[in-house]
């Protein structure tokens, strides 16, 4: 499966952003779906990720109650809704599929990533 990321940018502080993810290849219903990100110098590191049939959703605590991430199966869309930004939200954004796992936190738990997106929080 091809991942392409999108719908980065610049934003203030307390702002939103809506990142997309476009899946293209095999059928989108066959993976679990997750928002990974990024800043210079650290690890990659978990965001969120939705089951395949999108009924079931784990987030990561600093972002809890802050980002929402869904999916379109029929359009082989994933998204990730981020409200009440933060500059320490500022990282390169990556999406990614898993074949094999549900629910997983770690980067080993996905098969395929997208390119990424950046998205830059001003104070």
């Amino acid at each position: 499966v091809q991942l392409q990321a999108s719908g980065g940018g610049l934003v203030q502080a307390g702002g939103s952003l809506r990142l997309s993810c476009a899946a293209s290849g095999r059928p989108f219903s066959n993976y679990a779906m997750a928002w990974f990100r990024q800043t210079p110098g650290k690890e990659r590191e978990f965001v969120a990720t939705i089951s395949r049939n999108g009924g079931s959703t784990v987030y990561a605590d600093i972002v809890k109650g802050r980002f929402a991430i869904s999916r379109d199966n029929d359009r082989k869309m994933v998204y990730l809704q981020m409200n009440s930004l933060k500059p320490e939200d500022t990282a390169v954004y990556y999406c990614a599929a898993g074949t094999y796992y549900t629910d997983s936190t770690v980067l080993e738990g996905y098969d395929y990533w997208g390119q990424g997106t950046l998205v830059t929080v001003s104070s």
